[in-house]
């Protein structure tokens, strides 16, 4: 995972699909492009749910690591949202 300071985090933990990805989408959206945003979740479907919502999205998924039952996901915002 890129170890870059992320611009904006967002506390996902606790909720569960489809929330982490909608709250990500509405974040990303008030972010400038190429900015960077970490998502933590615990929600076990989002490793599957945010690296997808990134590609159809247009934003880089840049990886993810594990603390505990917390997973943090970060994502730079495409040029487009």
């Amino acid at each position: 995972m890129d170890h870059s300071k992320p611009d904006a985090r967002l506390d996902a933990r606790g909720m569960a699909c489809p929330l982490p990805v909608l709250k990500a989408r509405k974040r990303l959206m008030d972010m400038a492009p190429g900015a960077l945003l970490e998502v933590a979740a615990t929600d076990p479907v989002a490793i599957i749910d945010l690296p997808h919502f990134c590609a159809e999205a247009g934003h880089e998924f840049l990886g993810k690591r594990s603390d505990g039952p917390v997973t943090y996901y970060l994502i730079r915002r495409g040029p487009a949202a």
